[in-house]
């Protein structure tokens, strides 16, 4: 066997120690340790203010504590017996049903954050998840222009925060609007781990400051559907048994009734959870900022009894008011509506209904005007009522797409892309709920659909594109193209991989999104743009098939609105019907298009737009973590391995030598 000289043994002892400092800091996984101690949430901060003009712009810092809790937990005291132990700090009520929950600074829903535009948000997260579960935060509703990294998408913009370790994030808040933060790492944001992130303007930039009196933290409003047990054990009861994929209920501001608990005074009238209170002024109006975190298939309609609502923004970007008696709210997304206090002093029912076979599931708030008597409600109604009339988003009433925009730009049509994305509930032997060979889903009762983009379920990367691509094997990518090459084959046996749409930066970009006949409405969200509304309808057959589409759209039947049509980032796919979006990709990047209810986009229902190359991205920040498959180290010599104070005496030796000889 051939030895290496002294020369080459040095050269092989430096590589060594070079490349494990190199690994060392590779694999560390975020850039501290420890936890910072949970805040109670009642400090305001520095940064909730009123915006100035011209404006001032701050640096706002944040301290996220992520954890396990549980409702109705110590903190809670005597509640809900004694209502005063019910406010206490860290005490979480929720409905009265206990459960375990993800807070965030042990708060539910976590701390908001609320800033001007301009401002720089810089939030320091730590995982102190004692299960050992990776944590990432995305920031929905910021494009993250020059911050990709910041996007928190992890296995594809980032790594996970691992327990006991913390990262912090830093943007620019340049999205105005109603937007919101949660979790992007597995399903934690269904059992708590998301809050608000409020970007407003001063009034001299805001063409609907003229609409409202107040537009105040007290009426953000997050409403989601709930459930009883943890989303991973409702989760694996349904794809692996029989379990259901309903909610169980409705929260408002994370409060809501529907525990019943004694009542040893009057045994005839239990004792429930608060439900969130909103007080106005008479004859003042009101701008209402809601966000919807929820998780399964049910739609929710939000109204209030005797009121009429001036919806004027969504998804943070504004269009001209049109007035409505209720609207409907999916996963994600975001309305902001104007209440005029106008009605007889006393309090009105604001109701949050479930829909899509979540009827039985419903919330109400309390709108209590200032010098009226608590708890004096509005008996013209009742808690079963279900609000008629106008209804944004029904099937009946006007769509987001028949919104007008105030924002007067055009949507360059030269150098324009078309993807066409067509997506059911296929009945395919996906080999993650069944096994071909003991339980095929032809041969059960129990059968689990996948729900699929153009017939391929989409696998998370083995490490993130956005830093690491080098590490990707290049078969576990599947662009575009190939998808639709796959589709006959796909159709018979389940396909997954990372599916990706590559486009130029500046192109413009259409997707033809086409429900063949799910029976749901799907809310998809991109990542790092929004979008402009350009078409949606429903096709008068109940099943559809992405052929048609494409044959009716080359015949010039499918017509696109390019006039002042509405911005979003996340919006509905009627099912048997279709949405056209079209942005300009100007944003580089690797950006996850996905349905934002969580069991479908857990198990693959989305895709990656990759905007531009590697050469157009911003360099990383530093000692940006890595993570995932390394490549394969290099063999440096079939001698045993020096170790590292080797190495170090090596070179002292080396050196005395040149310097003495």
């Amino acid at each position: 066997m051939r030895t290496m000289g002294r020369g080459a043994a040095l050269v092989s002892c430096l590589s060594f120690c070079v490349i494990s400092v190199l690994l060392l800091n590779l694999i560390q996984p975020s850039e501290g340790h420890g936890a910072a101690a949970p805040s109670s949430g009642s400090d305001e901060h520095e940064c909730l203010r009123e915006c100035e003009w011209p404006p001032a712009p701050k640096h706002c810092r944040y301290n996220f504590t992520v954890e396990w809790n549980y409702v109705l937990s110590k903190a809670c005291y005597d509640c809900p017996y004694n209502r005063t132990h019910c406010s206490r700090p860290h005490c979480i009520p929720l409905n009265g049903v206990r459960r375990p929950i993800i807070t965030v600074n042990r708060m539910f829903p976590g701390p908001a954050i609320e800033v001007c535009k301009g401002d720089t948000i810089e939030v320091k997260v730590y995982n102190h998840m004692v299960n050992g579960e990776g944590v990432s935060i995305h920031w929905h509703g910021f494009p993250q222009k020059n911050t990709p990294y910041m996007d928190g998408v992890a296995m594809v913009t980032q790594c996970p925060i691992p327990e006991s370790a913390s990262f912090t994030y830093e943007m620019v808040a340049d999205h105005p609007g109603t937007h919101w933060w949660h979790s992007h790492s597995g399903m934690l944001r269904a059992d708590g781990m998301f809050g608000a992130l409020i970007v407003r303007k001063p009034a001299q930039d805001d063409q609907h400051s003229a609409l409202f009196d107040y537009d105040l933290s007290e009426n953000v409003m997050l409403v989601q559907d709930w459930l009883h047990s943890t989303t991973l054990d409702k989760f694996t009861a349904n794809h692996f048994s029989d379990g259901s994929n309903k909610a169980d209920s409705v929260l408002i501001n994370g409060k809501g009734r529907f525990q019943p608990f004694p009542n040893t005074v009057d045994p005839a009238t239990p004792l429930y959870t608060d439900r969130e209170i909103f007080t106005v002024k008479p004859d003042h109006r009101y701008r209402f900022r809601v966000i919807s975190s929820a998780i399964t298939n049910a739609p929710l309609k939000v109204s209030v009894d005797s009121h009429n609502l001036a919806v004027i923004a969504s998804d943070g970007d504004d269009f001209q008011p049109v007035v409505v008696d209720a609207f409907i709210i999916y996963a994600g997304e975001r309305f902001d509506f104007i209440l005029n206090a106008n009605q007889a002093l006393g309090s009105y029912c604001l109701r949050v209904q479930g829909l899509d076979g979540a009827e039985d599931s419903n919330e109400c708030a309390e709108i209590r005007y200032e010098r009226a008597s608590a708890h004096v409600v509005d008996t013209t109604h009742t808690e079963t009522d279900d609000r008629g009339g106008i209804i944004l988003q029904d099937l009946n009433g006007p769509s987001i797409s028949e919104m007008i925009s105030i924002v007067n730009d055009t949507i360059p049509q030269e150098n324009m892309v078309t993807h066409y994305v067509a997506f059911d509930f296929y009945k395919v032997n996906n080999h993650h709920y069944h096994d071909p060979m003991l339980y095929p889903i032809e041969d059960v009762a129990l059968q689990t659909s996948s729900p699929q983009l153009n017939h391929v379920s989409f696998t998370l990367p083995s490490a993130p594109p956005l830093s690491q691509l080098a590490y990707i094997p290049a078969e576990e990518l599947c662009e575009s193209s190939d998808v639709l090459n796959m589709t006959e084959r796909c159709t018979e046996e389940f396909c997954e991989c990372i599916h990706v749409i590559s486009v130029q930066l500046d192109q413009t970009v259409e997707l033809v999104l086409v429900d063949e006949g799910s029976g749901v409405r799907h809310p998809f969200h991109l990542h790092g743009h929004s979008f402009h509304v350009v078409g949606q309808d429903v096709f008068n057959a109940s099943r559809i098939s992405l052929e048609e589409v494409m044959e009716l759209d080359k015949a010039g039947e499918i017509p696109r609105n390019l006039d002042l049509a509405p911005i979003k980032d996340t919006v509905i796919v009627p099912s048997g019907g279709y949405t056209i979006i079209q942005f300009v990709a100007d944003n580089p990047g690797w950006w996850f298009f996905h349905c934002h209810i969580e069991f479908h986009v857990a198990t693959g229902m989305g895709l990656l737009v990759h905007v531009g190359t590697d050469n157009d991205l911003p360099k990383p920040p530093d000692n940006f973590p890595r993570c995932g498959t390394f490549p394969p180290e290099p063999s440096f010599s079939t001698q045993p391995t020096a170790s590292p104070t080797v190495c170090v005496l090596v070179f002292m030796i080396w050196l005395r030598e040149l310097l003495f000889r």
